[in-house]
Formats: structure tokens, C-alpha cells, sequence
């Protein structure tokens, strides 16, 4: 069963406000944006997954990218 595109939203959302707000250490973040990232790659590449929902987590592959990028930018 693949999880909700919702939750990992959430859980995106969710870390970078904790870093945001920084009650979050960045390699702490930067682990769990890789997992997420994995996860996600994981999922983009089931050949049975539909259409829709392979669309909902490409946008949250990007969404992923792009705060790692942030986070980079800004720690390195």
C-alpha cells in the first residue's frame, strides 16, 4: 500500500517549519529530506502506480529537492 501524497506533504511541511522555527538539527533535517527523497524515488518508479498519483509525488520529489537545496545554501 503506498502512502497518502497528503502525508508526505505534511511531513514536508512539517520539517521545514521545525527548521525553520530551528528546533530541528540540519543534519537531522538533511536525513530525513534524503529518506524522503529515497521514498519518493521509490514510488515514482513502481511501473503499476497510477498516473495520478505518480504526478502528486513527482511534485513532491521537486518540493524535496528543493528544500534540501535551501538547506544546503544556507549550512554549507
Amino acid at each position: 500500500m503506498t502512502p497518502h501524497p497528503q502525508h508526505l506533504e505534511e511531513a514536508l511541511q512539517h520539517l521545514d517549519h521545525a527548521l525553520g522555527k530551528g528546533q530541528i538539527a540540519v543534519g537531522a533535517a538533511k536525513g530525513l529530506i534524503y529518506s524522503l527523497v529515497e521514498t519518493l524515488g521509490v514510488l515514482v518508479g513502481d511501473p503499476a502506480l497510477p498516473d495520478q498519483l505518480r504526478d502528486a509525488y513527482e511534485g513532491l520529489q521537486e518540493k524535496a529537492h528543493a528544500l534540501k537545496d535551501r538547506i544546503d545554501l544556507a549550512h554549507h
